[in-house]
């Protein structure tokens, strides 16, 4: 964490203007007109410092200095338009400077009947967002008479405060004891702090001139309101519902479609959401959910990070168990380090309930014939090995139905080996899994049909039922390293006797000496796998990568942690995952990064166990290096689009000491998956706010394999003494709700915090080319960059590679298609005004807003010409419109083009790619007699997997858009 991204750190000194809180439109105008600097920008890339000041009658926006008369220095309220957040006009993306501009940070107002724009930048998000807010809030009503001056007495949620403060004010006097209020507060918002809310009352009070330990109904709203709202949300709240203070039924249906992307909403199921966390009475009644029920609602579960379908199995479970990562503890029966750490049937328990499907038994003979599973570093401390089956027998499905792996560690002599055989089938009974492998398979048979049943991972003897016993090689893992690092070590492993009936227990998991890859594919049974150290594992991963991804289609591979590892310290499971290895073994007792990485992952699929692998990763003609730091073959990236928004109710570090209660906290982002796609940025510094410091800031990451990548919140102390860390939050990329978010933070030892929270902001957008993430994202033009084609590779063998050119053309044309779309949707995202990120779904509602005259009648009509909806202006329309109606027509040609030919241009790829699979099983032959052999070969093979997995993953990417396209309009 101390490399963040190579941030050079930055302190935010105040999250807010003043130290009253912004809970409502008289707060936003109040501030307006005393006024403030922003940085006028101009499209000549000069930026100006001026100050702005809202008139005393609300009617226009002025500024000084100015060269201009002061009656030219101002802008009527009655002229302005519409205000845009973020740089999102033609100044700011033309502006050489821009880059140096906080997007959050950036505003503009449009103004007059050709739309020009004032383009202005505040000292922080929160000064934007009061502008804006307050901008909008008199644009909407210009029309109407202003009344909220009159303060907020008369609003909904102070008739709701009015009536709580009633009900608990048994006297009817207007006024209660303070400590009956403070408990009331408490009682509505259970996050807030005695000694905070006893404060706000002596600011109230002596603001007031007045010192009492009585508190009046005024106060007593006046204080909850400030301490109770959070000024993020609020805004939040102002902007979906066009500007009122409140949602109702259609407001929280746009806001589910459009921003948190939920289908099939309807308006009964908004009503429903509004009866279930609107506080008042009134607005239950009425349908609309005010500032307190809506921040309920974004902190309820319905708003989690975390996707609901992934709380469930969702994947298919139909597929070969070397198809999946599997969650796998190392050293199970620890419970501390595993030098000298005492064994301990929990160690077991609490990984079975993690959802571990992999748990290892080191067992040694016992005393009076009993084997026993202890710490061999300390034999002082063991548990039976019964005791440890009847355990697991107890908790092997609670947490999961798929298949339990026992890997056991054998080092007892043959009688107490006949003992744990007959103990497992005692205790497992029909649950062992022991049907002999079919040599007509190729593959191990799916979690779904081995459901609930306990599979032994050993050495076994050869099939002869006559031999009873025999040598196998050692399962000491420790002691094989050891001897691997001894200089007498000669490259001959130690032999064990092994006995008929344990040998018999082992089916699909037979544990066999891995030697090559040449070897293993050529003679390895499917039925059989490895077992690597973490030291082998790294160097073949970063010596053969390709070869261990094919390795790992077919068999099981074990990555089991350094015997270095004194301190039962967790090696990083993304590297291995990277290359295909289902089981990584974790020493679960060992919190911390690795290890939050592990549980994170394994959080997906219903946290049943087993996460399928990426199907590039897993198909039979694929290709993929788990070292790629560039695009892979036939995969359009994504960008990520990460906000930090706020924290919530952060506690002081564990482990800090000599220090108050005060954190300066900051956000690290971390990316972890493919090289490519490792990446860390971090926030700036909230100082002196553990309570709701605001970040507000904009973070963009380019993610080139999603199904492997991970996100990573973690949540530190800038100031700290001992221990900086005060949260995390690990989350597969996969399960990412896209819009506003709340994120659950979790303590060192993985815990939940309860109310500790991040508010952030998701959106996930396509990305095509590659290359890095770029500031500036899909707002700079695609078009005027080089566009990059995904090249198909030459094999060396004619016959295949004239197959395969045939397939170049529709490639480019698939490409295209994809790219000219992207690039129109992108070019009426800018001419509306929106980021990126917004949806097209916004796209078209702000279009459609700005197609309306000044009497409110539409100056186009729809038309659908062969199915696809165009639009006409009725009469004569403003330069403005025309450049609108012009975008929006491109987009529907390029739509229309893509959609009536995707079809023809898929086929032609798809018939190339038949066509080239027709020569798979012959490519050795074929290139022997061509003369390729040792690495010309291994080449020629590499390059056909390359130009398959092309063809398999282009046609997929391009259709997308066009379905999403017509989507919107069916519905």
């Amino acid at each position: 964490n101390q490399k963040c991204g190579g941030r050079k750190k930055t302190v935010s000194f105040s999250s807010m203007p003043s130290e009253k809180k912004i809970s409502s439109a008289n707060d936003c105008i109040s501030f307006m007109q005393a006024g403030c600097e922003l940085k006028k920008v101009r499209p000549n890339s000069r930026i100006y410092n001026r100050f702005f000041t809202l008139d005393t009658d609300l009617q226009a926006l002025r500024w000084e200095p100015s060269k201009k008369d002061l009656e030219k220095a101002k802008l009527d309220i009655s002229a302005i338009k519409e205000i845009r957040l973020g740089k999102n006009t033609e100044t700011f993306r033309n502006n050489g400077l821009a880059d140096q501009i906080c997007e959050d940070c950036a505003f503009s107002i449009l103004h007059g009947e050709n739309y020009e724009s004032l383009d202005l930048v505040a000292n922080s998000a929160d000064v934007a967002n009061i502008w804006v807010s307050g901008l909008r809030y008199l644009v909407s009503r210009s029309k109407q008479p202003l009344d909220f001056m009159e303060g907020n007495q008369n609003t909904p949620r102070f008739m709701w405060l009015k009536t709580v403060f009633e009900a608990a004010d048994v006297d009817g006097n207007g006024i209660m004891l303070e400590d009956t209020s403070v408990e009331l507060i408490k009682q509505l918002n259970p996050t807030l702090k005695e000694a905070k809310i006893r404060l706000k009352f002596k600011e109230i009070q002596k603001s007031k001139e007045k010192l009492t330990t009585r508190v009046t109904e005024e106060e007593f709203c006046e204080a909850f309101c400030e301490l109770c709202t959070r000024p993020e949300v609020y805004f939040l709240l102002v902007q979906i519902s066009k500007n009122k203070e409140y949602l109702d039924a259609n407001d929280l249906m746009l806001f589910l479609e459009a921003e948190q992307g939920v289908t099939h909403i309807t308006e009964d199921m908004c009503l429903d959401i509004i009866r279930r966390y609107e506080l008042s009475e009134e607005g239950r009644q009425k349908g609309f959910l005010a500032i307190d029920g809506f921040t309920q609602y974004l902190l309820s579960s319905e708003c989690d990070i975390f996707d609901p379908e992934q709380k469930k199995v969702a994947q298919d479970m139909t597929q070969p168990l070397s198809h999946y990562y599997i969650n796998a503890s190392h050293n199970t029966y620890l419970i501390e380090d595993q030098f000298r750490g005492p064994a301990d049937i929990n160690g077991y328990i609490r990984a079975l309930k993690m959802g571990c499907r992999s748990v290892e038994l080191d067992v040694s003979d016992g005393s009076d014939n009993e084997p026993i599973l202890c710490n061999r570093n300390n034999m002082t401390t063991h548990v039976s090995f019964r005791s440890v089956i009847e355990v697991i027998n107890k908790f092997a499905f609670v947490a999961s139905e798929y298949p339990l792996i026992l890997c056991l560690g054998n080092h007892c002599s043959l009688p107490q080996q006949k003992v744990m055989a007959q103990q497992m089938k005692k205790v497992f009974g029909n649950k062992l899994y022991t049907e002999a492998p079919l040599p007509s398979e190729s593959y191990l048979p799916s979690p779904e049909k081995l459901k609930r049943m306990i599979i032994v991972k050993g050495k076994k003897l050869p099939s002869d039922p006559d031999v009873l016993e025999g040598e196998v090689t050692d399962e000491d893992e420790e002691a094989e390293m050891s001897r691997r690092m001894s200089v007498d070590y000669n490259g001959e492993q130690k032999q064990i006797r092994l006995c008929r009936e344990l040998s018999d227990l082992v089916s699909i998991c037979k544990s066999v000496q891995y030697r090559d890859f040449e070897l293993s594919m050529k003679s390895q049974n499917y039925w059989e796998m490895c077992s690597f150290s973490e030291t082998e594992a790294s160097r073949i991963a970063n010596e053969y990568p390709e070869d261990f991804v094919n390795y790992n289609k077919k068999f099981l591979s074990r990555i089991y942690p350094s015997a270095m590892r004194i301190d039962s310290s967790n090696l990083n499971p993304q590297d291995f995952w990277n290359c295909g290895c289902q089981i990584v073994a974790m020493n679960f007792q060992t919190p911390g990064p690795m290890m939050d990485l592990h549980t994170g992952w394994f959080l997906q699929n219903g946290g049943c166990g087993y996460v399928l692998r990426p199907s590039i990763m897993r198909d039979e003609v694929s290709y993929f290096s788990a070292n790629t730091k560039g695009i892979l073959p036939g995969v359009s990236p994504l960008a990520l689009h990460i906000k930090i928004i706020s924290g919530q109710n952060f506690p002081k570090p564990k482990g800090a000491c000599a220090k108050g209660d005060v954190i300066d906290p900051y956000v690290c982002i971390e990316i972890h998956g493919i090289p490519a796609d490792c990446s860390e940025q971090r926030t700036k510094t909230v100082q002196q706010n553990s309570d709701n410091p605001i970040f507000d800031e904009t973070f963009e990451f380019q993610v080139n394999l999603p199904e492997l990548a991970m996100i990573r919140f973690v949540v530190l102390d800038d100031d700290y003494i001992g221990d900086e860390f005060i949260g995390q939050y690990t989350i597969p990329f996969e399960c990412l709700q896209p819009g506003y978010r709340h994120v659950p933070l979790r303590s060192f030892v993985g815990d939940i915090m309860e109310h500790v929270t991040l508010f952030v902001h998701i959106a996930i957008t396509n990305r095509s080319g590659g290359g890095k993430a770029q500031k500036r994202s899909l707002s700079v033009r695609m078009g005027k960059k080089v566009r990059e084609y995904t090249m198909l590779r030459n094999i060396g063998l004619k016959t295949i590679d004239d197959i395969f050119k045939i397939a170049v053309h529709p490639l480019r044309e698939a490409i295209d298609m994809r790219e000219n779309m992207q690039n129109a949707i992108v070019s009426i995202k800018e001419l509306c005004g929106l980021p990126p990120i917004a949806s097209l779904k916004q796209c078209l509602l702000t279009l459609s807003s700005r197609l309306i005259t000044s009497d409110n009648t539409p100056s186009v009509s729809l038309v659908m010409k062969d199915s696809f909806p165009y639009l006409e202006p009725l009469g004569a329309i403003p330069d403005v419109q025309k450049k609108m109606l012009t975008a929006y027509d491109l987009m529907i040609q390029e739509s229309r083009f893509l959609i009536e030919m995707a079809d023809t241009v898929q086929e032609k790829i798809v018939q190339c790619q038949k066509a080239g699979m027709e020569f798979h099983e012959e490519l050795h032959n074929l290139g022997a007699k061509e003369g390729l052999k040792g690495r010309k070969l291994n080449k020629a093979t590499e390059s056909f997997a390359w130009n398959i997995t092309v063809l398999k993953t282009c046609p997929c990417v391009f259709m997308v858009e066009g379905i999403i396209f017509l989507w919107v309009y069916t519905h």
